[in-house]
């Protein structure tokens, strides 16, 4: 069953102030904008469950609130390619190829999908149960909701490449940066917090980054501060501010 054009429920602060832990950073104005784009999002996009799963003002809220983190400093056209948000109730188990452990080398087996951003008028797939955990229990550096939904992001010039729309004084160095991190962690070289994951492709780094700037921004400035820096300049954010830093 879809659900459209159904809004923030009148309940949805104690919702979000139980289930997002990160909520109490952000604050009275920037609560408001997070509200305003939440509400949007439910109203404009398809929410669908999967699997038999139900969906409630809960899931609803809480996949809603922690997408419009990413875009609180860009503006809701930034989302204008997201078509639906379906959520399934658990990890979803997907056979294909991927990128396998070592560079150069592809895995055909059955692994775990947490969620999914398909290109164009594609839909987000979210899991609800790793939304759930990443959005209570934030500085882990991995949330799956900001992960995927940095992929749409990428994705809006119509290429995955890494790279989301950037006014061009700004290009040069967010290649510059960007690429000088990645072609570490493709040579197996850590950069924390940046997961190592973010060493599958160009893709993938930009929705582990994205990651690391939302869910331990101090960390990432601490450790990565050119990666920070150009990640701020993108979606005009200083997350680490909000945390006292």
């Amino acid at each position: 069953m879809f659900h459209h054009r159904q809004g923030l429920p009148d309940n949805w602060e104690p919702i979000i102030e139980k289930s997002f832990s990160a909520w109490v950073q952000f604050g009275a104005e920037e609560h408001d904008g997070l509200a305003a784009i939440a509400d949007w999002l439910l109203k404009h996009k398809h929410w669908e469950p999967s699997n038999g799963f139900e969906l409630n003002d809960k899931i609803r809220v809480t996949v809603a609130i922690e997408a419009a983190v990413l875009i609180l400093g860009l503006g809701t056209d930034y989302y204008r390619e997201v078509s639906a948000i379906v959520v399934y109730p658990t990890t979803v188990m997907s056979r294909g190829t991927y990128a396998g452990p070592a560079m150069g080398t592809v895995s055909d087996s059955v692994i775990p999908v947490l969620g999914q951003a398909h290109d164009r008028r594609g839909p987000v797939i979210i899991a609800w149960d790793e939304a759930r955990a990443s959005a209570r229990n934030p500085g882990r550096g991995r949330n799956v909701v900001f992960h995927e939904f940095a992929h749409k992001l990428d994705m809006l010039d119509d290429m995955t490449d890494g790279t989301p729309p950037l006014p061009k004084d700004q290009l040069p160095r967010w290649i510059e940066v960007c690429t000088e991190v990645y072609e570490s962690l493709r040579g197996g070289v850590p950069r924390p917090p940046v997961d190592d994951y973010g060493a599958t492709n160009v893709a993938e780094f930009f929705a582990v980054a994205t990651e690391s700037f939302f869910d331990v921004p101090v960390s990432l400035k601490q450790h990565e501060p050119r990666l920070y820096e150009v990640l701020s300049d993108f979606y005009q954010q200083n997350p680490a501010d909000r945390a006292g830093v």
